[in-house]
């Protein structure tokens, strides 16, 4: 009857994992002279087995990789000479030409042209093995990983991102970094939907307790050592962490513990983004339908009517869902005629919002609750 909040993330592997996904094998480009770019092997983590996850590097951090200072090291130039110069110049261009391939590629992820996206993702990954620019060939990966867990192509996926991270291993960054902790969970998410639930554990325990264990080492770090702003980043992953466990343990039929680790991430998120936040929003619906699968229907409706509220006054992006799920939990608790109000205001905004999911979803949802309703003659 319910459905998690789930971020868009979330949702497409739920979506991917309950049907046949038309995977096409990964086709990783050429690397330098014509050799295939090589499989790699992530290196074995202290929980094992482990896989790793989510790790969507923004592309200004793209582009703040590429970028060099304004002026050289005088040293270096020295050293380099004339020679060094021109060979400076051309890397400086092939890295502008990469950048330029990088910009298009996300305009046709935002256009919903992803094969045309995927071939200039192809273009700019053969760019940077040529031009040995390690940071472009992850960061490339990265987004190509990401293109095809939107398409649904979820081992071509797993297999980029295990690229990307042995790019970042390999560049010498620690398997507590947050980067690698991303990426983790989103191979962790990964392996939950393609019902590898020994995988799914592992990475998503290893997730949890890795930041944990950093959380604690690192809190009594000086400012000047580690900013606020770091340290905020950090628990708002674990927050992450928490609450993509939480929906695995509820779809694996554990609702209790689901709910625990639904506390945990909501207590994180309102403490550093506030309780209006559209995510600590989708969190307080999301521990609603923890405590709705044990059927304790009454504090489950306090909290999804107060993060339906929260949604209607901010103008949340996914209100419909919301309001959904409140709809849903007030149908548990024989609230009917309410409850077909707040449906029928779902579907309203679901349709002005044309996600044809949730509108198939409400419909069904109506067309129960009229059979529940019905009077018994």
């Amino acid at each position: 009857m319910y459905r998690l909040l789930i971020p868009s993330l979330g949702r497409v592997l739920l979506r991917a994992g309950g049907r046949q996904c038309r995977v096409c094998s990964a086709r990783l480009p050429l690397g330098p002279a014509g050799r295939r770019a090589p499989e790699v092997e992530v290196p074995p983590s202290r929980v094992a087995p482990h896989g790793g996850g989510s790790g969507l590097l923004p592309l200004l951090a793209a582009l703040a990789w590429f970028s060099r200072p304004a002026a050289a090291d005088e040293e270096e130039q020295e050293r380099h000479g004339a020679g060094g110069a021109a060979a400076e110049d051309a890397a400086d261009e092939t890295e502008a030409e990469i950048i330029q391939l990088l910009k298009r590629a996300k305009l046709s992820i935002m256009k919903d042209e992803p094969e045309e996206a995927e071939l200039i993702l192809h273009d700019a990954l053969r760019l940077a093995y040529q031009s040995d620019n390690k940071k472009a060939i992850t960061y490339t990966y990265d987004l190509m990983a990401n293109l095809a867990l939107t398409r649904g192509q979820l081992e071509n996926a797993e297999k980029l991102l295990k690229a990307t991270m042995s790019y970042l291993l390999g560049g010498g960054m620690q398997q507590e970094d947050n980067a690698i902790i991303e990426i983790s969970l989103k191979l962790a998410s990964i392996y939950a939907a393609q019902n590898r639930q020994e995988f799914a554990l592992a990475g998503y325990e290893f997730c949890i307790s890795t930041l944990e264990e950093k959380i604690e080492r690192e809190k009594e770090l000086a400012e000047d050592i580690l900013s606020v702003e770091e340290k905020a980043n950090t628990h708002l992953l674990l927050g992450m962490c928490l609450d993509a466990y939480a929906r695995y343990l509820l779809f694996s039929k554990q609702p209790s513990q689901a709910q625990r680790m639904c506390e945990k991430a909501l207590h994180i998120s309102e403490e550093i983004l506030g309780e209006r936040h559209p995510q600590t929003i989708v969190l307080m619906s999301d521990l609603a339908t923890t405590l709705d699968a044990q059927g304790r229907f009454d504090e489950a409706c306090v909290y999804v009517q107060r993060a339906s509220d929260l949604a209607r006054q901010i103008e949340h992006p996914e209100l419909h869902m919301l309001l959904s799920n409140l709809a849903a939990i007030l149908m548990h608790k024989e609230r009917y005629a309410q409850a077909k109000e707040i449906y029928q205001e779902a579907l309203k905004q679901a349709e002005l919002k044309r996600d044809e999911v949730s509108i198939q979803h409400i419909r069904e949802e109506l067309t129960e609750l009229s059979r529940k309703s019905r009077p018994l003659t």
